[in-house]
């Protein structure tokens, strides 16, 4: 009590002396609790994107697609980067994730092919007012920063179904797999890896699913 009484009564320079110790006590305290629940250390943020320019022998489709999100299992369905530095080894890339799980940056990264390149009569995700005469499902079964050398390769394989929706019946099937070998090992550069990957994976499927669409059309 004696305490409280001198700083009440003090000078005002003795009292903002009293706040200021206050306050420092109260922002070290949330500091605190900050480092127990793990967000001390600053986390830096990857958005891997790709352009595709489409290619002259993709042919036009005169169908709509739905392209639902692709599964994958846990340890890929996350916004931690993964990264393999050994056969049989599996780490993650520590102070540093995706802006999206990796099978939502493959769906987003999928939709904007198709619709940017302009030769198909209509895509969306499931669930909107399109019913769409073909289904584009999908399995990611890696999105992962490989080492067999001095740097690390981003690989994506991705495996697709073409379903028609009048009947379920898959049409055609395909396993994608692309790499694109890191300039560097810093995280920055294994994302424009994965940026690169992308373009490349998105390619191969909207040419492969445009070709196998228009063989199974009505």
């Amino acid at each position: 009590m004696k305490t409280s009484s001198r700083y009440t009564r003090g000078s005002g320079t003795s009292r903002e002396a009293f706040l200021r110790l206050l306050a420092a006590g109260l922002l070290a305290s949330s500091l605190g609790a900050c480092a127990i629940l793990g967000g001390a250390d600053p986390v830096q943020i990857l958005d891997p994107s790709a352009r595709v320019v489409p290619a002259a022998d993709w042919p036009q489709a005169r169908w709509s697609l739905l392209v639902p999100r692709p599964i994958a299992v846990q340890v890929l369905d996350t916004e931690r980067i993964v990264v393999r530095p050994a056969p049989g080894a599996l780490q993650v890339y520590k102070g540093a994730v995706w802006s999206e799980t990796a099978p939502d940056l493959v769906h987003t990264s999928l939709l904007r092919a198709f619709e940017d390149s302009g030769r198909i009569l209509s895509v969306a995700r499931p669930g909107g007012a399109v019913r769409g005469d073909f289904q584009l499902t999908s399995e990611l079964r890696a999105f992962d920063s490989i080492y067999d050398g001095a740097t690390p390769d981003a690989v994506i394989e991705l495996h697709a179904r073409l379903v028609r929706t009048t009947d379920g019946k898959a049409v055609a099937a395909k396993t994608f797999r692309v790499s694109e070998r890191a300039g560097g090992t810093d995280i920055g550069t294994v994302s424009e890896a994965f940026s690169r990957a992308l373009a490349k994976l998105d390619g191969q499927v909207v040419a492969w699913t445009l070709q196998q669409g228009n063989q199974s059309a009505p």
